[in-house]
């Protein structure tokens, strides 16, 4: 018979096998200061046991506050549990192995990204006992240079466009004048990508001033960042109103020609007035035929042909000919073909991509050269000598490319991130034009006399060679059209 005393005596004795000893308890602690992560970067999040008793039977958690049901990370009974981790830390997050034994909980966190900032929580547990600690995690990412384009006439004006984009906290983007005074209030047009980067944005209308010189700013200030590009639009480009301002002061002396012939002679002035409204119009009707012949988007043919003098003789270097190309005699033409050739390797020559260079290269100064593209796919620009040539590629500014293509039937420039092209006329004959101080590389339709677009802002610190890249299908045809280096002419 089990008495009163006896049932206590059992109760106790359960509770006191149940409360975990001096021995089993333990601390988990962390860092007191935030961490401060670059992104790109791989970060520790540091987490330790008190005292150093090992880990590896216990369950580690590692749980971002901002997520209830998900975890960036969890270790259970010797296993790395995924189910039910956060999608954006899988094959980004590991414990150090040996570590554990130690008390070593701690969390390697790499190729960081924006949304990885927060606060973070180490949760250790035991089969008798658990503790946890948190720590800030706040992340750092300096954008690009901003990258001005020129959008053409706009009200009056002629419209720029600056964007920026890898930042992180999100940034501030504004426009000054020459002067430092801001240009507009205008809102930045702002995206985030899947990894919490931030894209920034904002168009501008400037008007002519005394030095047309003009800044796109991007400053972060939590992180006290600011980068910035300075553009200068050359005179000419907001010059294309002046034939109609000639043209009025010279119908205005007609006006007043007119006035006094009437006074004078009203009965001859009548019996002609068809005759001279006729003539009159035929004068504006050729006025109008000259300056479309003459300017193209606000382009004059002077300034086109100042660009024009720079032009250089380009020759195609059989040495970095992809295997996929054929290459004329005189080194002016270059062909995409289906049969692989098979040329000597060397580390000049591109291998996958059909693609070749200009013999010479270029470190300062201005050059220009044109070329055929009528009936054709094709990519042109030009390439820093230090571009990778071998495997993949990527064409864009920050790999050494300043380039645009025309391919399944789009004209884009790829920049970063690509801009798509909307031409009203499809170029036969696109001119490259490289002006290495200012860093700037543009794209002309020769016969318009139109800019196609400018890649500008950028910091030219290596030789520059012409690129060029012909498709090898033309709206699904096999493509027989090379394209075609041509002598420049600047009186054509």
């Amino acid at each position: 018979m089990v008495t009163g005393p006896d049932i206590l005596n059992l109760v106790l004795l359960f509770l006191l096998h149940n409360i975990p000893s001096e021995s089993a308890k333990f601390k988990v602690l962390g860092p007191t200061d935030p961490i401060a992560a670059k992104a790109g970067d791989d970060i520790i999040l540091p987490c330790y046991l008190k005292p150093n008793i090992s880990a590896e039977n216990m369950t580690v958690d590692w749980i971002k506050v901002d997520f209830v049901d998900e975890k960036v990370y969890r270790y259970q009974n010797g296993k790395i549990i995924q189910e039910g981790q956060i999608p954006s830390y899988r094959d980004r997050t590991s414990l150090f192995k040996e570590g554990l034994r130690s008390g070593n909980t701690s969390l390697k966190l790499t190729r960081v990204q924006g949304t990885d900032q927060g606060i973070y929580e180490c949760l250790i547990k035991s089969e008798s006992w658990y503790d946890d600690t948190k720590m800030q995690v706040f992340v750092k990412a300096v954008g690009s240079r901003p990258v001005v384009s020129i959008k053409g006439h706009r009200d009056g004006g002629m419209g720029l466009l600056c964007e920026s984009e890898g930042w992180y906290p999100e940034p501030e983007l504004v426009w000054l004048d020459s002067k430092g005074v801001r240009l507009s209030d205008g809102l930045n047009e702002t995206h985030r990508d899947l990894k919490g980067f931030y894209t920034v944005r904002q168009q501008v209308i400037v008007q002519e001033t005394d030095t047309n010189q003009f800044t796109c700013r991007v400053l972060q200030r939590q992180i006290n960042v600011e980068v910035e590009t300075e553009v200068h639009i050359p005179s000419e480009l907001f010059d294309y109103t002046t034939p109609w301002r000639r043209s009025f002061f010279v119908l205005c002396s007609l006006g007043v020609i007119t006035v006094i012939g009437f006074s004078l002679a009203v009965y001859c002035i009548y019996r002609k007035k068809d005759k001279h409204l006729g003539h009159v119009k035929q004068q504006h009707d050729e006025h109008i035929a000259l300056l479309k012949q003459q300017h193209g988007s606000g382009y004059s043919k002077y300034y086109f042909d100042s660009i024009r003098r720079h032009a250089v003789d380009v020759t195609l270097d059989p040495d970095t000919a992809s295997p996929w190309l054929n290459l004329s005699d005189d080194g002016k033409q270059v062909y995409h073909k289906h049969i692989k050739q098979t040329l000597p390797d060397n580390p000049k020559r591109f291998d996958d991509y059909p693609c070749v260079l200009g013999k010479e290269g270029f470190s300062s100064g201005r050059f220009y050269y044109e070329v055929q593209v009528e009936n054709t796919e094709w990519f042109l620009g030009v390439a820093r000598e230090s571009v990778n040539r071998k495997g993949s590629m990527e064409l864009r500014p920050e790999n050494g490319y300043w380039t645009m293509w025309y391919w399944t039937k789009e004209y884009k420039a790829l920049n970063d991130p690509p801009v798509i092209l909307t031409l009203i006329e499809k170029p036969r004959k696109v001119g490259v034009f490289v002006n290495y101080e200012e860093g700037q590389v543009s794209f002309y339709n020769v016969e318009t006399m139109c800019l196609i677009y400018s890649f500008t802002g950028f910091t030219f610190t290596e030789k520059l060679y012409p690129y060029f890249h012909p498709d090898s299908y033309y709206y699904g045809v096999e493509n027989v059209a090379p394209l075609v280096i041509c002598p420049v002419n600047i009186n054509d």
